[in-house]
This record gives structure tokens, sequence and C-alpha cells, in this order.
């Protein structure tokens, strides 16, 4: 069996309007390549044809590898499955709404290979397709992630990325729960470099990132990579302790002068800034014991149910019994 160059991961979740649009686009750039290559499509448990599509396209196209996760997992669950499974001495992850170019592809490839490089970083330079919030939002992350984590951390880089077979092993071997790949693999210290693109409007179908999903990637990035949180938490304490010495200096004097107060305001006040500040240092704390939680019960984050790489025995019967399901 010839070896396989590259894989090309592509995590999926509801893509059935894209995927026509994803195979015409990416096969002629990669049978260009003129290597050995393969297509590892995970479908992160979608509920439309996304995965019968996928299976249909693989009937002519040979290196096209449908990978099916049992449920939705989420994107960078999915992104872990692809890498796992991927076969290629270079694996490139790329989301399947062609908002990131394939032909960026070739570029890439070209310059891990000449100068001889680990990681190559697909960096959007022009984001215009997006909309301003998206853009804001975007900057204001990349600009706290560099502050957080490290200069190391490219701006404006997503998860299309090239990544050498080294890499690879070295993200399949660390113990991560919830991975944040832009931020893990320029942790590893590879040598690396950075390939500029436009980046383009979605081919077709809705955004499978919105408000919520990208707030819940802020706090993952935020929580794995940083114990900021928790120095917020001590230096809410910390101004905590000093108001409480503030109103006991009050109180003193309120007493010196013969003043009479009721007391109910004051005791309130302090009642109500301690109860409000524990409860936040203790939400914090929480956050990391649950991760710790997660950590020692050690379950797998995703599930795959079926390889048609591995399980061609069954490649004939599963979409069909999966189709019957679907609307």
């Amino acid at each position: 069996m010839e070896n396989t160059v590259l894989s090309v991961v592509v995590p999926m979740y509801d893509e059935e309007a894209v995927v026509p649009a994803l195979v015409e686009r990416l096969r002629p750039v990669l049978d260009g390549l003129g290597v050995a290559y393969e297509v590892v499509a995970v479908d992160d448990g979608s509920a439309d044809r996304t995965a019968n599509l996928l299976f249909e396209h693989g009937r002519t196209w040979p290196e096209l590898r449908l990978v099916r996760l049992r449920r939705n997992s989420g994107h960078q669950a999915a992104l872990t499955a692809g890498l796992q499974r991927a076969r290629g001495d270079w694996v490139v992850s790329i989301d399947a709404d062609l908002q990131d170019p394939p032909e960026t592809i070739a570029e890439m490839l070209r310059v891990a290979r000449e100068q001889g490089l680990d990681v190559v970083y697909g960096v959007r330079s022009d984001r215009s397709t997006d909309t301003a919030f998206k853009r804001h939002t975007a900057g204001v992350y990349y600009r706290l992630m560099r502050r957080l984590v490290g200069g190391d951390v490219p701006a404006q880089a997503g998860d299309f990325r090239l990544l050498s077979r080294d890499v690879v092993e070295v993200l399949k071997k660390l113990p991560e729960r919830a991975p944040v790949y832009r931020l893990l693999v320029p942790s590893l210290g590879f040598a690396s470099a950075e390939v500029a693109y436009a980046r383009e409007r979605r081919a077709a179908g809705a955004t499978k990132y919105p408000l919520r999903r990208m707030v819940a990637l802020a706090w993952d990035s935020t929580a794995n990579f940083s114990a900021a949180p928790l120095r917020i938490a001590t230096w809410l304490g910390a101004l905590s302790f000093v108001a409480c010495l503030a109103l006991m200096v009050f109180g003193v004097v309120v007493w010196a002068n013969g003043t009479v107060i009721p007391g109910w305001t004051s005791l309130f006040l302090a009642v109500l800034l301690l109860s409000a500040v524990q409860l936040i240092c203790l939400g914090l704390l929480g956050e990391y014991v649950a991760r710790i939680y997660r950590t020692v019960q050690d379950r797998p984050t995703f599930h795959i149910g079926f390889d048609s790489a591995a399980d061609d025995a069954r490649a004939a019967e599963i979409p069909q019994q999966r189709a019957a399901v679907l609307p």
C-alpha cells in the first residue's frame, strides 16, 4: 500500500448543504499535488444527510474517508478524532464551510517541506467577509490569548493549519480533555511559519459557531492555559478585605463620636459584599474542580461509530440504516 503523504481532516456537523461544494473544490486541489493523500471527513453526530452524502461521494472518490462519531461531541473533539485517525506524514485541518480556501494547502505543504518546518499556520490577512462584530470579538480574543498564553500564538490563526507527523504524535499523547488546538499547538514550540490568505464567505448553510460557542471557546482557552481566573478571585478577596477594614474604621469612628445608628445598613452591606465575593470565588474554583473531576473520570470525549477505512465489510449498510431515521 502506498504511503500516505498528506491527510486532510475536515470536522463536519450538519453540513449537508456544503458537502457538494466542498468535494468539487477540494478534490482538484489535492489531486494536483501529485502525492498520495486521504481526506478524513469527521461527521460530528450530524442530524441531517451529511454522512450519507459523504459516503456517496466516497464511492467515486476513494481517497475520501468517512469517520462518524456516535453523538455530537463538539468541533475540537471531532478534530481530535480526525487527528488520531489520520495516517499521513503531514496533516492539514480545515473547516468544511470553505471560508478557508483549500488552494492554500499546496502553499502550506511547499513551505513546510522547503523550510523543514513542523507547523504552518493559515493566517487570515483579510476578514472583510466577516461581520464587524465577528472581526472585533476575534481581535479581542487573540489579543487576550497572546497576553495570557504568550506571543507565540499567531494572530488571526484558527484551526486551518498543517502539522508534521511528529507534532501529531505529540498531540495524541497529551492528556488534554478539552483541547484548544489554536493555543495548544503553538505552546509545543515546534518550528513554524505562516501563510496568509483572504477569508471567504461561507459556501452554503449556516455557521456552526454562534455566540454561545464563541464564548465557550474563549472560556476553554482561558481556563486551559491560564490561572488568571483564580488570580481574579484572589484580588476580589483582597479588595473585600480592604472594604471590611474600611467598615471597621467607620464603625469605630461612629462609636467614638457617640452617634447612635441602627447598624442594619452597615451590617447588610458587609454581609452582601462578602457573600457576593465568596460566591464568585466559589464559582471560579468550582470550574477548575469540575475539570479535575472530568480528568479523573478519564471518559473519552468522543466515540467513533464508523470508519469507512476500517469497516469496509459494513460500509454498504451503515449509511442506509442512518438514512432511515433522517428527515
